[in-house]
Formats: C-alpha cells, sequence, structure tokens
C-alpha cells in the first residue's frame, strides 16, 4: 500500500504517474488532447476526450508499474486549471465543449466589467486581475450562449466545475461534485479570504449558485473511485491545481520560495505563508493549498492555508508548439534546443509570442504575437532561439515584479515542466535572471504534489519535514552574462513587447 496513483490532466496531454512512497516514479502513461480552434482567440476541449484519456492513461500506468489498484494507498488528481465544463447532473452528458485557460472570448465581457469599475473589488476578493484567463466570464457565456443552460442551471440540473470537479464527477459515478480551494480559486468566483463562493460575486456574473461544486481542502478525502474503472475502490486524497500541486512538488513550503514550471505557458509560483499579499504589479493572489483536516494538521503542514503570489505566461512551450505545428521548422519540440544551439545568437531576432495577449505583469488581451528584427540573413535557427529567450524573458518580468510585490530577494528559482530538460532554456533563464536556476531530480513536481498531498492524508507521509528530506536537486545553472548584457536583452525585449502592445 506505499504507492499513489497521480491523475494529472494537463492543457496539451493527459498523464498519470505511479510514485512509491520515496516519492520515486515507479511508471508513466500519457496520451495527447486534441485542440479544438473553432475561431480566432477560441480555444476548446472535448470534456468525454479528457475523461476517456485520463482514464486511459490510469489503466496504462498501473499496468506499466505491474500493480493492482488494491495495492494503492490513494489517488491524487491535478488537473489544468480555470478551464470550464457544464454538465447535466441526470445524465453526466457535457452540454458543451470545454472553455479552455487559453480562450480569449469573453475579453470583451470583462473589458465592460472593467468600465463599469468592477476590477479593484473583484482584486480584493478574489486576488484576481480582471481577465478572460479565469472561469467566471466562461461559465456565464455557456449559461448564455447554450440553448437552455440558464433556465436548467437554475433549476438545478446542470455542474459546473474546473477540469478536476468534472474527473471527479465521472470517477466517482457523479458522487462527488467537490473542488479544492486551489482551483476554487481561479474562478473569480470565490473569495481567498473567507473561502467561500461569494455570493456578490456571484450575482455580478449571474451564476446560479446550484451549479457550484463544495470546496474541500486539497489534502483530504475526496470520493471512491468506482471500481469499475481502475479494478478496485480506491479513495482520492488529494487534488490541487497544477501550478499549486507543482509548488508543492518542488517542496516550497517556507514563505520566500518559488518554482517556475515550464509547460504549455510558464507559471510562477511564490510562497507568502498565510498571508494573501496584495500584488502592485498585476500579479495574482491564490491559494497554494490548504492542508488536510484535523486536529493534527499543524504538524503536518505549517499552516492550514497557505497562499502565493502568481505570475502567468500563457505562451512557453505552446510557442515552441507553433514553431512545430504552425511553421513547420522543426519536427519535433525536442529538436529546438540543437537548432536554437546552432547560431551564437538571435541576430537581432525577437519574437513576443503574444498569440493569445500577454499575461503577467501585462494583462493585456488585445496584444498580439509579432517578430521584430528579422533581416535577409534571418533563419529558422534564430527564430528558434529567439522562441527558446521569449520564455525566458516573460519569465523575468514576472520574476522582477514578484521580487517587487514582496519586498524579498529571491536567490534562487526551482523550475519544473517538460521544457526545464531544455539546458540551454534553463542557462538562459539563469543568465536573463541573475540567480541560480535549480533544476530537481524529479522533474515531474506537479504529479509529485498532488502524491504528496493526497500521501499526506491517507498517512503514507507524516509531515512537510519528511517531504522537503525527499527533495534532491538534479543540476544548478548558474547566470554567467554581466549586468550589462542582462539589463541590455531586457530593454530589447521590453521595447518589442511595448510595439507589439501599439504598433507604430
Amino acid at each position: 500500500m506505499g504507492y499513489i496513483l497521480a491523475l494529472d490532466q494537463g492543457t496539451s496531454s493527459s498523464r498519470a504517474l505511479v510514485f512509491d512512497q520515496h516519492g520515486h516514479m515507479v511508471a508513466m502513461a500519457q496520451q495527447e488532447l486534441t485542440q479544438h480552434f473553432p475561431q480566432a482567440g477560441w480555444v476548446e476541449h472535448d470534456p468525454l476526450e479528457i475523461w476517456s484519456t485520463q482514464l486511459a492513461v490510469a489503466r496504462l500506468a498501473l499496468q506499466r508499474a505491474e500493480l493492482q489498484a488494491s495495492q494503492l494507498a490513494a489517488v491524487g488528481m491535478t488537473n489544468q486549471r480555470e478551464t470550464t465544463v457544464l454538465w447535466d447532473r441526470r445524465t453526466g452528458v457535457p452540454v458543451a465543449q470545454a472553455i479552455v485557460w487559453q480562450d480569449r472570448r469573453t475579453a470583451p465581457a470583462c473589458d465592460h466589467l472593467r468600465s463599469h469599475g468592477h476590477a479593484r473589488t473583484l482584486q480584493r476578493k478574489t486576488g484576481l486581475v480582471l481577465d478572460a484567463y479565469f472561469s467566471a466570464t466562461k461559465l456565464q457565456w455557456l449559461l448564455d450562449h447554450t440553448p437552455g443552460a440558464r433556465a436548467r442551471a437554475e433549476a438545478g440540473d446542470l455542474a459546473f466545475g474546473t477540469v478536476d470537479s468534472w474527473l471527479l464527477w465521472k470517477l466517482t459515478g457523479g458522487r462527488v461534485h467537490a473542488t479544492d480551494t486551489s482551483n476554487a480559486s481561479r474562478t473569480m468566483l470565490f473569495n481567498i479570504h473567507t473561502l467561500r463562493w461569494d455570493a456578490d460575486l456571484l450575482t455580478l456574473f449571474d451564476i446560479p449558485p446550484q451549479v457550484l461544486p463544495q470546496v474541500l481542502p486539497s489534502s483530504t478525502w475526496y470520493g471512491t473511485c468506482a471500481p469499475e474503472w481502475l479494478g478496485a475502490a480506491v479513495d482520492i486524497m488529494g487534488v490541487a491545481g497544477d501550478q499549486q500541486a507543482a509548488t508543492f512538488g518542488q517542496a516550497c513550503f517556507a514563505p520566500g520560495m518559488a518554482k517556475n514550471t515550464y509547460g504549455t505557458g510558464c507559471f510562477m509560483l511564490m510562497n507568502t505563508g498565510q498571508t494573501a499579499t496584495r500584488s502592485h504589479h498585476q500579479l495574482l493572489s491564490t491559494v497554494a493549498w490548504t492542508g488536510p483536516a484535523s486536529a493534527d494538521a499543524a504538524k503536518v503542514l505549517p499552516s492550514q492555508t497557505c497562499y502565493a503570489l502568481e505570475g502567468s505566461v500563457f505562451m512557453a512551450g505552446a510557442t515552441i508548439q507553433w514553431l512545430r505545428d504552425g511553421l513547420g521548422i522543426i519536427q519535433q519540440a525536442s529538436d529546438v534546443e540543437a537548432l536554437a544551439a546552432s547560431v551564437p545568437d538571435t541576430q537581432g531576432v525577437t519574437l513576443v509570442p503574444a498569440f493569445v495577449g500577454l499575461g503577467a505583469p501585462y494583462w493585456d488581451s488585445h496584444a498580439r504575437a509579432a517578430l521584430w528584427g528579422m533581416s535577409r540573413s534571418t533563419q529558422r535557427a534564430h527564430i528558434a532561439r529567439a522562441a527558446l529567450e521569449a520564455i525566458a524573458l516573460q519569465t523575468a518580468d514576472v520574476f522582477d515584479a514578484m521580487a517587487q510585490d514582496s519586498g524579498l530577494h529571491l536567490s534562487e528559482l526551482r523550475v519544473d515542466g517538460g521544457a526545464c530538460r531544455n539546458d540551454l532554456l534553463m542557462q538562459m533563464q539563469a543568465d536573463v535572471l541573475g540567480v541560480d536556476v535549480v533544476r530537481p531530480s524529479v522533474t515531474e513536481t506537479t504529479a509529485l504534489g498532488v502524491a504528496y498531498l493526497a500521501g499526506l492524508a491517507c498517512g503514507l507521509w507524516a509531515n512537510a519535514d519528511e517531504l522537503t528530506a525527499l527533495w534532491k536537486a538534479q543540476r544548478t545553472f548558474k547566470p554567467s552574462w554581466s549586468p550589462k548584457q542582462r539589463s541590455d536583452a531586457k530593454a530589447r525585449w521590453h521595447e518589442a513587447v511595448q510595439r507589439t502592445r501599439s504598433p507604430a
């Protein structure tokens, strides 16, 4: 019973990983998820494909681990956040495609709310910047644009959830409609100070409270997987949004510790402890996690509810996908490192990958991507290198804003996610930040984090100190640039960003 099955439902794929009691990955399975782009700025997923792929990889991971479900201590689940699913409570059938976090269709609705002075109240209550990124306007759009949906929702016939809620519903055979505090804090409907759905916000977005899931701690008993799915009934003991789970998996348990995940987007979180720090640089204040609900919870985690500052970059790995699928200059994503390393610099080329607008610290829904500085001598290698630099420079913007908001000097950045295996990118990141970039021995920290949350709830691990002892660095990238090189690179980047936002 010393194994945890971690379900990791991401934007680009569904994955399942099995971890043992030492935090070692025993097996992994992954299946890509179809991306649907019905209109410019729209991004959708099929909720039934989310479910079918997640179930398939869960079964395959157990098979590869040569384990039966009865040998699992628990299941943990982490997920792409903000993506919005609406389904029929009676049939379990989605009423529409899921609207993905990258989707920009509700940007005009956010502009309308902003023009009527609601941005400040929303930030005060939710810690979030008013933006189409979050779930509230997506859910409102589904209720208003799906025939009959609003009436059915008001009658209590429909259920809303982020992807964790949808999968919980399916795994438990429709018995559990719940989410955790970290995912709830990304909806723009949840008050992060009271840790409750906010009645005023529900009124503002015209959301019937009947559609909302129950909110539970990130590390607790959620329900039991129906035996037909995995071959035995297994308790689901941990749920967290992907970036909060990665922060937990990186053992960032003390205030001031920060991590950056390089996935479809880039997401940097810094632990701020029991305080929800308000940002003055358009970063997000978010719930990081809520510990096990027990009398001895303080012995397990330093605080019951931990908060974080977060900066979100929309296009990271997705930029590399664009090089592959849009431009066709690489055959597979892993080819980008060698191609970019074949030239010493970008030869003045700068890519601003604002394909779906710009995230933190700009939050500009109307910015669009652009390549600057090309000449007749520009080659595909220069564009590839510019794409990697863009990921590092976007992260630097967030890192600098985080340091200013927190008043803390961040001495290192822990990194994870698929692109952190790219040594050239990690060296670029250290160079533009001017601090050490530390890659752990286990880079699957999103899945590992929710495995830890589930393991704490079921008693596989006793406390956060045990988890801290399991964390090990695999490689540290030291900055090699001079301060002038760093400031010149940032100046070129900021000029390009400004021109993208306000084209000449």
